[in-house]
């Protein structure tokens, strides 16, 4: 009977860990490095979030990440020319450890793009 106890009781505090969300949790840093606070999530909270804000322009460019427990979440990418904005999200506990690479990603592969549509334009001689 007493191990019985033991094992429901074991069982119960991990299902109670299962269905708890964690996130990294900052706001507006210029580094991932300050941005690796762990937080339990709320129980209406279902995904991690990491947005992360540039501005300026060639070497000049600055990078802000938030990272954040939410209960909804859209991922976006808006660039104005002069900045631009990234969300991602994730369901699993501690997803969003990654920050800044997610927007040079997005920038790279928009100048990879870029670069093949010119190389065709030119190359087919339009």
């Amino acid at each position: 009977m007493k191990t019985l106890c033991i094992a429901l009781f074991v069982g119960i505090v991990c299902i109670g860990k299962a269905n708890s969300l964690w996130c990294y949790r900052c706001e507006d840093e210029p580094s991932n490095w300050n941005c690796m606070k762990m937080v339990k999530c709320a129980e209406t909270d279902k995904f991690c979030t990491t947005t992360i804000n540039s501005s300026g322009k060639d070497k000049n460019i600055s990078y802000r990440l938030s990272k954040k427990c939410v209960p909804t979440c859209t991922e976006n990418f808006i660039d104005t020319g002069l900045g631009s904005i990234s969300t991602k999200c994730c369901e699993n506990s501690l997803c969003n450890f990654s920050g800044a690479n997610s927007v040079k990603m997005s920038t790279a592969v928009m100048a990879v793009g870029t670069l093949a549509s010119l190389f065709y334009i030119f190359r087919s001689g339009l």
